[in-house]
């Protein structure tokens, strides 16, 4: 049951639990992908780095819909956007709303004038502030913790996508990974082989079904999700 809702939390945190608005079919998402993240991390909860050019995308939303001055909440996030707009473009140390400290780290954003369009901005901002908020933090947070608890193949499992196919004790499209511990001559280096390069005509029993390849997955990671695939056997047989 754990892992099954943190299936569900995880499909709601990245696809779904903020808002993804468009401005003339522009993609708020994608464009922080390709405009923003060569100087700000974009997790959440956010990740530092010793040589970051930039504060993370989470603090910077947060610091501007707190900051902004609105006698109407209402329109503390119409304001946001708006500085945004222009700030990405017309940047200055009379703007911004960090700290001289974080203003002497990172120093003022160069301008992104002819880099991006005002509706690009527009799209970017009300992605920020609907995706970037305390509560998907919170939720965020929440999942990380439940996550770290797991053991290392657990997560790997999880964040590989391996549940569309497999579950721990019922056959789906592909078998149990009970099944799969026990199922004779799978050894370590056999689950390995089978992760990394997939079971094409392998099995009878697949009535057509493949595991596709995971060629990407490092090797120690292969390792890893193996492992804990056959701890599975050893786990019931103590019950």
């Amino acid at each position: 049951m754990r892992i099954i809702f943190l299936t569900s939390v995880l499909l709601l945190l990245f696809s779904g639990c903020s808002q993804d608005k468009k401005v003339n079919n522009l993609d708020g998402k994608k464009l922080l992908e390709q405009k923003c993240t060569k100087c700000h991390n974009i997790d959440l909860p956010p990740k530092t780095f010793k040589d970051e050019k930039a504060p993370a995308m989470m603090a910077v939303a947060f610091h501007v819909v707190h900051f902004i001055k609105t006698e109407d909440e209402s329109q503390r996030i119409p304001k946001a956007i708006a500085f945004v707009k222009d700030y990405v473009i017309n940047p200055s140390a009379s703007k911004s709303f960090c700290d001289k400290a974080s203003l002497k780290t990172y120093g003022i954003m160069p301008s992104q004038k002819g880099k991006v369009t005002q509706d690009e901005l527009q799209a970017i901002a009300e992605y920020m502030f609907s995706h970037f908020t305390e509560k998907n933090l919170n939720e965020a947070q929440l999942l990380e913790n439940k996550l770290n608890a797991m053991p290392k193949g657990e997560r790997l499992v999880l964040k590989n996508g391996c549940l569309s196919c497999h579950k721990v004790d019922k056959k789906i499209v592909g078998p149990a990974f009970r099944d799969i511990a026990k199922r004779k001559g799978n050894s370590l280096a056999v689950l390995m082989h089978s992760i990394k390069n997939g079971s094409k005509k392998k099995y009878a029993s697949s009535k057509g079904a493949v595991m596709p390849a995971f060629k990407k997955l490092r090797d120690a990671d292969v390792k890893t999700i193996a492992q804990w695939i056959l701890s599975l056997k050893s786990q019931k047989d103590k019950k």
